[in-house]
């Protein structure tokens, strides 16, 4: 930025799109289209990515979200499949290149691969930039006084985040009307995004992926949620939740846009409490990326090291039962059949379903985290790493493990009605609230009234919840034990 401006008649410059697909406040897209001629680049890198490719429903985002994209650049956006040093190579081979710019991304694999990428251009004498697009505070400008990482939530974002400059304002979008020529790219349906399978129906009619989708549910949100966001956000049938994380996620809205315009209804009455919540909530995002950066095997391993010596249960057929929304339990069933049918599932949702996984099957959070990672459209590596190991106990600032989430009290409590159980579970739908989240309870004849066969139409409990409950926190101390022998 500090250089001196290059040549517009002399120059052409690629904007790296990568999780940054919009137009508005993209700090390096403007820089690009001010340095000269533009190349809009997406490329779909499933080479580096290795186990931490995108899973199917996060495609099916993309590939939407690439087209609103495209749309939004007059159809000048090239996109590719493969590995972005070769096919950085081949472009800046057959066009003399002199900028390339990107916004960052702090996945692990992500981070190494840009580093390489940045030596090889500057070998080329290519002028090369990043800048910051994702985060409203950079991982590495926020530390505990003794200069370490914060570990904890709280003080990361009440001291340290809050403490530190405000995030920066959101810019305008850039005036392009200068995009190079000739430039052959494989286009969208090379990616082979969408599955044969069109599983993925449902999601259609209740997402809008791309920019203009992103600043929609926004306004939406604000109008509608914000107010009463901090209680009404525990009720899965209501409409206090943004549902802007798969926007935040494949960066179609920026979280200083977000930031910022929910800023504006701090004269609201009695929104105090509420922005202040949301904003957090914002805050927790940061700290899941500032874990990624800061321990880079958030993903794979304990964050607290005691549970390396955990003795999860491989078991298949529970595993499966839970994937399928075929435990018993009502809300977890909803939760899971909400997450197939629509690709996302309500936050107090993840908790118990999270929660049922890990402490009541005592299967290994990884497998929660593997099947999430695949079937959300909102799946993000820091987001999910750091709250599947916050609800299995092992992560920073988690939960502790005897926290245990009761689906039937959790049910009776954020539910009572049965609106959002009843919608994903529809066998139950006439089965009286009073026995909903329990129907192993229910008498014979108020079953039979409402046309539940226990073990046909709808299953029985796969595990008993005082017992599974025991044998887990009997697990625990015997963990704590042995690391203390």
């Amino acid at each position: 930025m500090e250089d001196s401006p290059l040549d517009m008649t002399e120059n052409k410059s690629i904007h790296w799109f990568r999780q940054d697909l919009r137009i508005e406040d993209n700090l390096s897209l403007s820089a690009a289209s001010k340095a000269g001629s533009l190349i809009p680049v997406y490329i779909l890198d499933d080479i580096n990515s290795k186990e931490f490719s995108m899973g199917a429903a996060s495609k099916w985002w993309l590939f939407q979200s690439l087209k609103s994209l495209n749309d939004s650049l007059n159809g000048n956006l090239h996109i590719f499949k493969g590995d972005p040093k070769e096919i950085f190579e081949k472009i800046t081979s057959e066009h003399e290149i002199n900028h390339i710019s990107w916004n960052r991304c702090y996945e692990p694999w992500r981070i190494q691969r840009d580093k390489e990428l940045k030596n090889s251009f500057e070998l080329k004498n290519i002028h090369v930039e990043s800048f910051s697009g994702s985060l409203l505070w950079e991982p590495w400008n926020i530390s505990k006084d003794d200069g370490t990482p914060y570990r904890v939530f709280t003080p990361f974002y009440k001291k340290g985040c809050l403490n530190s400059d405000e995030p920066r304002l959101p810019i305008d979008a850039p005036d392009i009307n200068n995009f190079t020529d000739g430039v052959e790219s494989d286009g969208l349906e090379s990616l082979n995004l969408l599955p044969e399978i069109n599983w993925y129906k449902g999601f259609e009619d209740l997402w809008s992926p791309g920019e203009i989708g992103a600043n929609r549910s926004l306004d939406e949100f604000l109008e509608e949620g914000l107010l009463n966001y901090k209680e009404g956000r525990n009720f899965p049938s209501q409409k206090y939740v943004s549902r802007l994380s798969p926007h935040l996620h494949f960066g179609e809205i920026s979280p200083n846009e977000v930031w910022y315009r929910a800023k504006t209804k701090e004269n609201v009455t009695g929104i105090e409490k509420s922005l202040a919540h949301f904003h957090s909530e914002l805050g927790w995002r940061e700290f899941s990326y500032y874990l990624l950066y800061h321990f880079p095997d958030l993903p794979n391993v304990n964050f607290q090291k005691k549970f390396d010596i955990f003795p999860w249960r491989e078991n298949k057929e529970l595993l499966k039962l839970w994937q399928e929304g075929r435990t018993g339990y009502p809300i977890v069933d909803a939760g899971m059949r909400e997450l197939w049918e629509t690709g996302y599932m309500h936050n107090r949702l993840r908790m118990i379903v999270g929660s049922f996984l890990v402490k009541n099957l005592l299967i290994d959070w990884r497998e929660g985290e593997k099947w999430f990672w695949d079937c959300l459209v909102d799946a993000d590596l820091a987001s999910n790493s750091a709250s599947w190991q916050w609800v299995a106990g092992s992560g920073a600032d988690a939960a502790p493990y005897f926290r245990i989430f009761n689906p039937v009290t959790q049910g009776l409590k954020f539910d009572s009605e049965g609106e959002y159980t009843k919608k994903y579970v529809p066998e139950l739908k006439d089965l009286p609230n009073k026995y909903l989240f329990s129907p192993w309870e229910a008498p014979t004849d108020v079953l039979k009234a409402a046309g539940v066969e226990l073990g046909k139409n709808y299953p029985e409990p796969i595990v008993d919840l005082k017992t599974s409950r025991e044998i887990a926190l009997e697990a625990f101390a015997t963990t704590k034990k042995e690391l203390n022998e």
